[in-house]
Formats: C-alpha cells, structure tokens, sequence
C-alpha cells in the first residue's frame, strides 16, 4: 500500500480512526484521573571508597568502583535489609496488616517476608551517575510512610553494612584465636626441645666453644708440624750415629768424651816417644798401653751413651709426634661433634624462629580482627534524609495523556486499515490496477457539484475498460 493510497483510506475512514482515537485517550485520561495518587520519597548516601579503611588500611580500587556499587546497591535491594527495615517500623506487629496477611495466605510463611514481598516493588535503588552516591526512592499512597520507609531502609542498610563486617571478623577472631593457642604450644615444644638438647649435650648454644675448640686444633697442628721438623731432623741424626756415630757433633761436642780424647791423644804421644826409647817390651811401656786401652774403652762407651741419647731423643719425638697425632684426631672428632651438635642446634633455633614467626603473624591478625568486629564504623554516610514529599509523584496526567493520543492514533489507524480491509473499495486508479491487473485506457473528467465555469476544479474519475470482454459493451 502506497502513501497516497493510505492517505485516500484515511480521509474515506476518518471517522473509524476518529471515535477510536477519543476513544482511546478518554479511557487513558480517565484511568488516569481516577487512579490514587502516589507519592515518592528519596534519600541519598555516599559511600566513601577513596579513604584507606582506618584499622586494614587498604583502599577500594578505582577499578572495582563500579563493581562495588552495584553490590552495594544489590545489599539495599535484599530481603536482609528491607525486613530489617519492616521490623524497625514495627509493621509486622500492626494488627491491619497482620489481618491482611492471614487473607492472604492463610497464615502461611512469615508475615515479615509477605510484607517484604509487598514493599519491594515500590523501593528502587540505583546509583547516581560518575559519583559515588546512591538515590534510594519509595513510593506509596501515604507521603509520611513513603519517607519513613526510605529512611527505615538507609538506616537498615548501614546497619546491615556493619554487621557484614563484623560478622566475618567475629568468626574470624575465633578462629585466630584458637590458632594462636596452637601456635603458642608449638613454640613452647620447639623451645623444650632446644633446652633439652641443651641439657643432654651440656651446651650453650653459641659460637664460642666451637671457636674455643677451632683454636686448639689449629695450635696442635702447629705443633704437630714443629715436631715433625725436629723428628725428622732427629731421624736423621739417629741414622748419622749408626753409620760414624764419632763424628757427631753431640759426640764432638761431649767434655767428657772431648777429655778422654785428648788425654788418649797425649798418652798416644808418650807412649810413642817410650816405645821409640824404651822399647816396647818395657813394663812402663806395656802399662802405659794398657792405660790408653782402658782409656779407648771409656771413650766407647762415652760415644756409645751419647748416640744412644741421640737415639732415645729421636724415639721420644717419635712418640711425641704420635701422641700429637692421636690428639688432633681426637680434636677433629670433638670439633665435628660441636659442629654437628650446633647444627642439630640451628635446626631447633630454626624452630623456634619459625613457631615465632607464625604466632606473631596470628597475633597480629587477631588483634586486627578483634578490633574489626568491635567496630560501630562504615564508608556509609547520609547526604540527604527522606522527608515527605510535598506533591504526587504519580499519576502523570500529562504524559499518560500524551502517551493516550499517541496509542489511539496508532490504534485509529490500525482500525481504519482493518475495516478498509474487510471492505475493499476502488478508490483511485492503483487501487483498479492491482485488483482487476488490466491495462488503463483513459480517464473521464468530471464536474463536481456545485463548481462554477472556469473556476471548478476537475474532479478525474478513472475508467478501466476491459478489452475483449463481453462487458465492454454493456
């Protein structure tokens, strides 16, 4: 259907159109006037998300905000707060509502819940735009009880906002509690155990007797090496006196057996000087010879007993040097035994430290909770407290009359097209195309009533003729 074709059904149909349109916005107006009259109370609250929380010290996240606001404004919606709300006005214990619910429901459920499920509907939260505050409007027929409601529910949501979080750090407090019980006993085990290590080894458990016993080893085995240079050299000498033990120096070197020899060397000399004069038959001679014998025997001896010194002296370092050997063994043993006792320590110690660590970090987070759930404090504030609105909120009488004319013209329209529908006429030339689809011959002018020559306007009435049709020429 063309424009032209819609605007000749118009003006064949007006009146359709006409009584539907009067019809229709009578009846929106007059829905309208009669309908109670309805009354909007609003309050609105910040929510402070940009101050760092006073006992946890963290700060919301600018891009949690939105996030947070809709949970905020999710909590106000909640049947958590509106009942909270209910049962601060004391509405579930009126006697008129109370009758009302037992109508309804025979008594079924909660007369709280059933007023809760009334109250909703007419509560709308939503948060005002780039800001951090939120609009909470009720609407009722009575304006006190609108803004007592919608206050009701500001206060309901504060205290519910509180007690969401005291709630998790009461429990939590509990239950750090109770852990820092653990966490105290487990220190006192870990510290019994160090002390009765302690007691069993007969330790301090300090650096000082490991540094104490360190310096010894290393003082013995200093000397273990000053005596290894003089058992060698001791050695040595003890081979020398095997081999020409009168050519020693502690041999030379002996008053004794320095005297022998020169008192042998003098009578060596005499007795060579006798035997030349005497003869060696002589008994002076033959006496001095076994005098010099003696002699050589005593100076023998002598030597032998100074290379035996020098063998006892080197048998004794050898001895001195063993039992050097003995003892730095024993002292690496003990200094490995301090250091695998003052490891064994440092594990215990460890112990300790860690079980510290742990009841103090339980500590801390009980004395946080403890006084979390002991707070009366929350982000919320009230910007503006509901107070009676001074006119209707609703009905709008002009915009459900406005919205009236705009549902009868469509509606009027729709009528037209629906009865142009159920009664088809030929009322221009497409129209007589698309029903009888022949081809237009020509087009009769006709006068209209009443117009005068030379100034009436033609008035085209088309005429579709048939060709070849029985028709045609009746």
């Amino acid at each position: 259907m063309t424009i032209a074709h819609l605007l000749v059904v118009l003006r064949a149909r007006w009146l359709s159109a006409a009584l539907t349109l009067l019809l229709v916005a009578g009846l929106v107006v007059g829905l309208t006037l009669s309908s109670p009259k309805l009354y909007t109370a609003e309050a609105v609250v910040l929510l402070d998300v940009k101050s760092p929380d006073p006992i946890a010290g963290m700060v919301l996240h600018g891009m949690g905000t939105s996030t947070y606001m809709s949970t905020q404004v999710g909590v106000i919606q909640s049947q958590r707060v509106v009942e909270r709300a209910v049962k601060s006005l004391r509405l579930d214990q009126d006697p008129s509502l109370r009758e009302q619910w037992r109508d309804a429901t025979e008594s079924r459920g909660d007369v709280a819940t059933w007023l809760v499920s009334l109250l909703t509907p007419g509560l709308q939260v939503r948060p005002l735009r780039d800001a951090n505050l939120i609009s909470v409007t009720f609407t009722a027929l009575d304006p006190a009880f609108a803004a007592a409601l919608t206050n009701a529910v500001v206060r309901s949501y504060i205290a519910t906002s509180v007690d969401l979080r005291v709630e998790p750090a009461r429990e939590y407090s509990s239950f750090f509690d109770s852990r820092s019980v653990e966490a105290r006993a487990d220190l006192e085990k870990a510290q019994s155990r160090l002390s009765a290590f302690q007691q069993e080894r007969g330790m301090v458990v300090t650096d000082e007797r490991l540094d104490t016993e360190t310096a010894r080893l290393a003082e013995l085995t200093s000397q273990m090496v000053g005596l290894q240079a003089i058992a060698s050299e001791s050695s040595s000498r003890q081979r020398q006196s095997a081999l020409s033990g009168d050519t020693m120096q502690e041999v030379l070197g002996n008053s004794l057996v320095s005297g022998l020899t020169a008192d042998y060397a003098r009578q060596e000399a005499r007795l060579t000087e006798m035997s030349s004069r005497l003869g060696d038959r002589h008994p002076s001679v033959v006496e001095m010879k076994a005098n010099m014998a003696q002699l050589r025997s005593r100076i023998d001896t002598e030597t032998r007993r100074v290379n035996t010194s020098v063998g006892t002296n080197n048998s004794v370092n050898v001895a001195r040097l063993g039992q050097l050997r003995s003892s730095i063994e024993a002292q690496r043993t003990k200094l490995l035994q301090l250091k695998a006792e003052r490891d064994e320590a440092a594990v215990l110690q460890r112990d300790i430290a860690g079980a510290q660590q742990a009841l103090d970090a339980v500590t801390t987070r009980l004395n946080q909770t403890n006084l979390e759930s002991q707070t009366t404090q929350t982000n919320v504030s009230v910007l503006k407290n509901a107070t009676p609105p001074l006119g209707p909120s609703g009905p709008r009488v002009l915009l459900n009359s406005a919205a009236g004319l705009v549902l009868g013209t469509l509606l009027g329209l729709a009528m037209a097209l629906i009865r142009e529908r159920m009664d088809p006429r030929l009322r221009n030339d497409d129209a007589v195309l698309q029903r009888l689809g022949q081809p237009l011959l020509g087009q009769l002018p006709v006068w209209a009533r009443g117009d005068k020559p030379g100034l009436a306007r033609l008035r085209l009435t088309k005429l579709h003729l048939r060709t070849a049709s029985p028709s045609l020429g009746r």
